[in-house]
C-alpha cells in the first residue's frame, strides 16, 4: 500500500474559516512552514493579516500571516496543494464544492466536517468517493473530543485521525499532534463520521432538556441513551467488529459535545427549550448548529434501518414538525431507561 504521506514536500490547505477551520489551522502550522487557506471573502482576508488572528471566529488563535498563503478563489488553493483539509459547515459545504473545477486527482482529502450532505444525506467521505472518484484510501476523517475554544487556548485536548489503513491514520496523526494535542491512530471512517454527526443531535437535546429545567440526573440517564441510540444506529447501518465505541471519538465526543460550555448545538437546544423559534435561534447564533441538518438527516436515513431512536425522533418532531418541546421531553421521559 503506497502511503500518501511518504511523500516529500507535501503541500497543505485548509478549506474553511470558521470556528473549528482556525484551530485546525492552527495546528498546521505547528508542524508546517507554510500553509494555503481558502477563505471565502476578500476583505475577511485582509482582516486576518492585518491582526494576525480571525476577528470572525476564534480571535485567540493567533498566527503568522506570512506563512499563510491566504485566497478567495479554492481552485488556486486546490492546484497549489496535496492535502486538503475541507472544514466547511455542511449546510454550507455543496455551494463551494461545486465551485470546484481543478483535478482533485493525486490529492489526499481531509474531512473536519461535523455533519452531513443534506440533500443526498451522505458523509462527506461518500461525497468525495462518488462525486470525484476519490479512492477511501485517499480520504481522512479528524474527530473529537475536541472543541475549537480549547485547541486555541492550548488546553490539553485529544484527535482521532481515522483513514482506511492505519499506517495512514499514523501519519495523519503525525500532522496534528503539538505539546496539547494527542492523537488517536483509527479506521473507522464510516463510524467517526457518524458518531459526530449523532452526537449533535443529542447535544440539541441536552440544551432542551437544560432549558426546561431538568437536572443532572436527567442528563445522565440522556446521555446514556443517547450513546446506546448511537451505538444500535452504527451498528446496524455499517457493522464493524473492530469499533469500540466507548472510546473517545465515540462516547468523548458525545460527553463533551452535550456537557461543554463550547457546545453551540446545545446552545441552540437551550434557546429552542426557552421558547426560541428555529429561524430566530439561527439569528441570534449567527454559528452553523450542525445538530439542526443532522437531525432530518437522520431521520430520512433511520427509514430505511427502523431502529429504535425515541431521542433523535423527539428532536425532529421539536425542530421540523414544531412540536412544543416541554410536551414532547415529557414524553421522552417515560420511554428512557
Amino acid at each position: 500500500m503506497d502511503n500518501f504521506f511518504e511523500r516529500e514536500n507535501l503541500r497543505y490547505a485548509m478549506i474553511g474559516s470558521g470556528s473549528w477551520a482556525t484551530a485546525l489551522a492552527k495546528l498546521l502550522m505547528n508542524n508546517q512552514e507554510r500553509i494555503s487557506w481558502y477563505v471565502r471573502r476578500d476583505e475577511m482576508i485582509e482582516d486576518m493579516k492585518r491582526s494576525h488572528h480571525n476577528p470572525h471566529y476564534l480571535p485567540s488563535a493567533k498566527f503568522n500571516p506570512d506563512r499563510i498563503f491566504f485566497s478567495s478563489d479554492i481552485n488556486e488553493i486546490i492546484e497549489n496543494s496535496d492535502v486538503l483539509v475541507f472544514c466547511i459547515p455542511s449546510a454550507y459545504f455543496l455551494p463551494e464544492a461545486e465551485q470546484i473545477r481543478t483535478s482533485l486527482k493525486n490529492k489526499f482529502i481531509v474531512s473536519a466536517i461535523k455533519g452531513m450532505i443534506p440533500i443526498d444525506n451522505i458523509t462527506v467521505a461518500e461525497y468525495f468517493n462518488r462525486k470525484y472518484e476519490i479512492p477511501f484510501s485517499s480520504i481522512g476523517v479528524v474527530s473529537g473530543p475536541c472543541h475549537a475554544e480549547e485547541v486555541a487556548m492550548e488546553r490539553l485536548s485529544y484527535l482521532t485521525l481515522s483513514s482506511k489503513h492505519i499506517e495512514v491514520a499514523r501519519s495523519l496523526c503525525e500532522v496534528f499532534a503539538c505539546s496539547y494535542i494527542k492523537t488517536v491512530p483509527g479506521t473507522d471512517i464510516y463510524g467517526v463520521e457518524f458518531a459526530a454527526v449523532l452526537k449533535n443531535i443529542y447535544a440539541v437535546a441536552a440544551g432542551v432538556c437544560n432549558a426546561l429545567s431538568y437536572g443532572d440526573n436527567f442528563m445522565a440517564v440522556l446521555i446514556t441513551n443517547a450513546f446506546h441510540e448511537m451505538r444500535d444506529f452504527l451498528r446496524a447501518s455499517h457493522p464493524d467488529s473492530n469499533r469500540l465505541t466507548s472510546t473517545s471519538a465515540y462516547l468523548g465526543d458525545l460527553l463533551v459535545t452535550c456537557y461543554s460550555q463550547f457546545s453551540r448545538n446545545r446552545t441552540f437546544g437551550s434557546m429552542i427549550g426557552k421558547g426560541y423559534s428555529v429561524h430566530a435561534t439561527k439569528i441570534e447564533m449567527n454559528m452553523v448548529a450542525e445538530g439542526y441538518y443532522a437531525t432530518k438527516c437522520i431521520y430520512e436515513i433511520n427509514k430505511k434501518y427502523g431502529i429504535d431512536m425515541p431521542i433523535a425522533e423527539a428532536m425532529y418532531k421539536i425542530l421540523y414538525e414544531e412540536k412544543y418541546p416541554a410536551y414532547i421531553i415529557k414524553q421522552l421521559s417515560e420511554n428512557l431507561k
